[in-house]
């Protein structure tokens, strides 16, 4: 039964797969985490997902603060350390800001912590704590119908002229489990294709394309009224029901406060020598 969704823990489920070459690992304190492991890509037919690694961090409402704000931030902190390269690091914001459910990319970028130009900039002894941090550039320009041209395209250009050593990609996604919506962080480093889960897939963003890994890291900020009806009832909606994305009420609330957790994270994965503390005065 075919549904949309980004999340390998869910493709995995309706599958019912316990296949050589996939592998489901759970842990986590502040988060329950399952991870997959997909060693080749001969499982894309039958979950759409290719080899890689799929760590789903699962909790509640993101779009609450919770008496754990800093342990989940932490948490994801260091899942997202496990999957970055050394290096500079590119962090892109996904997605359109003028459209509530997908603005969680550009909305992390506005607050990871920008590094690449300060050795230039910055040379004095004084200095030395701000020119010892790891650079990090950021960007977030938009989406195809803003600007003309593929996210991948701009992105590949700006690998030519910078060569990061890795790549952040943060954009919303779909889920097909109303109980997961504004409730997850998936991360992966297989690369992600912007807009797949609401069928609008665009030029994906992957190691095959930049020459370098790509980590995706994303919320799921919409369902689609078909899946919700198959899930509900387990049978299929009327031919002439049409479809629409759903999403949830909260969901300005939830981009805001998704997207400070994911940016808080991002920058204590990156900048180690930083504390929750530091990262939080600096937003």
């Amino acid at each position: 039964m075919e549904f949309r969704t980004d999340l390998a823990v869910e493709r995995v489920a309706s599958a019912r797969l316990v296949e050589k070459g996939i592998r489901q690992t759970k842990r986590g304190k502040a988060f329950r985490i399952t991870e997959i492991e997909i060693d080749d890509d001969s499982h894309i037919r039958t979950i759409g997902k290719g080899k890689g690694r799929y760590i789903t961090l699962e909790g509640n409402s993101l779009s609450k603060f919770s008496d754990e704000y800093e342990d989940m931030t932490m948490e994801f902190a260091d899942e997202l350390k496990k999957l970055v390269p050394d290096g500079e690091i590119l962090v892109v914001g996904l997605g359109n800001n003028d459209i509530t459910p997908d603005a969680l990319g550009p909305q992390v970028a506005a607050k990871v912590l920008a590094t690449r130009h300060l050795r230039d900039e910055l040379d004095s002894q004084e200095e030395a704590f701000l020119t010892s941090l790891r650079r990090v550039s950021v960007f977030a320009g938009g989406v195809l119908g803003q600007t003309g041209i593929e996210t991948a395209e701009i992105v590949k250009a700006i690998c030519r002229e910078l060569k990061p050593t890795g790549i952040i990609a943060v954009d919303a996604l779909a889920c097909s489990d109303i109980s997961r919506l504004g409730t997850t962080i998936q991360l992966s480093d297989s690369g992600i294709s912007p807009g797949s889960g609401v069928s609008n897939a665009r030029k994906e963003l992957s190691e095959k394309l930049f020459g370098v890994p790509v980590i995706a890291v994303g919320v799921p900020t919409v369902v689609d009224m078909h899946t919700i009806v198959r899930s509900l009832t387990g049978g299929s909606p009327r031919g002439n029901l049409p479809n629409m994305m759903v999403t949830p009420r909260d969901v300005d609330r939830l981009t805001e406060r998704a997207s400070q957790l994911i940016a808080y994270g991002i920058n204590l994965a990156l900048q180690p020598s930083l504390t929750f503390e530091d990262v939080r005065g600096l937003f």
